[in-house]
């Protein structure tokens, strides 16, 4: 199975919840830390950002504000605190795609991703590699109008 890379995505402190985007047909650059991030935002072509709202080198979403202030369009999915309700008024102030908790399931993240990105043809599935024989939750489909 051919998949085709639709989007390059920036993921920014979010340690494991990364792995649950693999099924998605988009390419993954994984950063930890706010200012690698940005550097790599000069080098790199980036469709999408998603990033936690306080990072380890950047508290209190600055790296966000820092991102719209340059990039005002780009998509974007922040995670905030659970509960927090002043990351998540601050976050949706920016004018970000999305904002989720911490606590978000990965089936509720894959599916605000692939409406921010735009991949509507994304749907239940299985995927077979032959290399790795494991089901996979989407796959895309072809859409018709």
């Amino acid at each position: 199975m051919i998949v085709l890379v639709q989007a390059n995505v920036l993921t920014v402190g979010l340690n494991g919840r990364n792995e649950a985007l693999r099924e998605l047909p988009i390419r993954l650059i994984t950063m930890q830390l706010g200012a690698e991030a940005a550097r790599s935002l000069k080098n790199e072509k980036v469709d999408s950002v998603i990033s936690k709202w306080d990072l380890d080198d950047m508290s209190n979403g600055q790296f966000l504000r820092k991102l719209r202030a340059v990039k005002p369009d780009i998509p974007t999915i922040v995670f905030v605190n659970s509960g927090n309700r002043v990351q998540e008024i601050s976050a949706r102030s920016l004018g970000v795609s999305a904002v989720l908790s911490e606590k978000t399931s990965d089936e509720l993240f894959l599916e605000t991703v692939a409406n921010v990105l735009g991949l509507k043809g994304i749907a239940s599935i299985k995927a077979i590699s032959s290399t790795d024989n494991k089901k996979s939750r989407y796959k895309h489909e072809k859409v018709t109008k």
